[in-house]
This record gives structure tokens, sequence and C-alpha cells, in this order.
């Protein structure tokens, strides 16, 4: 079993300028036990863009607002994805959101905070739920600020390169 996480990906080299991928695979030893609360999540098809305002559920242990500590409970928030041409406007994020990357939020209302980097973005497509992103950035140090999404590793962007490590360590 195979468990997305957050960290830096390090097989970048000098010819991918733009480089900044946010996405590591942990194979863990021994698998996960699926029960009622433990289940695997789908990846998206290859290169899938969410469409504007789609409903998303972000998840974390992150701070609920500035100066506060730390969740002692899993959290959830509902979000709206952000389509790429607004989310890198010069009043959003502008060119730090790269096409690998994908906006959630920006209403002023819910947002990831500090400590809820790595967590998913969970998005419902037909009748299946799927891994969209994995918080990598947002607003600093205030959250849920108007005009700044969560920005996210987008995972369709990867899902070869998911593949080909699954299969290379012998995953499903």
């Amino acid at each position: 079993m195979f468990m997305m996480a957050w960290a830096k990906e390090e097989r970048m080299d000098d010819e991918n300028k733009e480089g900044r991928n946010d996405i590591a695979l942990l194979q863990l030893k021994p698998p996960a036990t699926y029960n009622q609360f433990i289940k695997p999540a789908n990846l998206p098809d290859k290169n899938v863009i969410l469409p504007k305002d789609h409903p998303c559920y972000i998840t974390g242990w992150g701070k609920t607002q500035f100066n506060s500590d730390v969740s002692d409970v899993l959290r959830e928030a509902q979000v709206s994805a952000v389509d790429h041409a607004t989310c890198t406007l010069s009043d959003w994020w502008g060119s730090n959101v790269l096409e690998t990357m994908v906006c959630a939020g920006g209403d002023g209302k819910s947002a990831a905070c500090q400590g809820d980097a790595g967590g998913p973005l969970n998005c419902q497509r037909s009748e299946t739920w799927e891994v969209h992103g994995i918080v990598s950035f947002g607003s600093y140090p205030f959250c849920n600020k108007l005009k700044k999404p969560t920005v996210f590793t987008r995972v369709s962007a990867y899902v070869d390169w998911i593949n080909s490590v699954m299969s290379e360590n012998g995953g499903p």
C-alpha cells in the first residue's frame, strides 16, 4: 500500500526551471488495514482540471485562525475550485501558481492554514471521491484571505509518475 504525503520531491533537474514539485509517495509497512474510517483514496484521471466552483473538501489538523494552536481533532472545510486563469491574476497569486497546481477557496471564509500542509483536497466526481490536491501553500500569516486561495499540488499532473513509482515498488 502506498500513501501520498507532503514532501519535497527530489528528482528535479536543472532542465525543469519551474521545478516546485510538492509530492512524495510513502510505502507503508505493514500495509494499512481498511475499516469504516480507513479507506483507499482514488486518483483522478491524468491531467483532469477541476471546473471553476467545483465543490471539494480540505481536511487537516492545522490552525483555525491566526494566533491559534493547531487543532486536536481532524477538521474539514468545504472549498470551491478556482480556475487557473483567476488564480494567476496579479492580485491573486500571480506567477507563483504553476500549471501543476490547483487552487481552491479564496472567498475569505474557508482555507487551509498553518499545519495543514500535505493534507488532501478531496473532490467528488460522478459517484467517486478522488484526491485532486495536496496542500502546498496559502496566505501567511492570515488564513482565509480574500483572493488568496489555498494552493495545492495538482495530483492529476503526477498520475503517470505515481503509477510508475508504485509499479516499480510492488504497488497495485
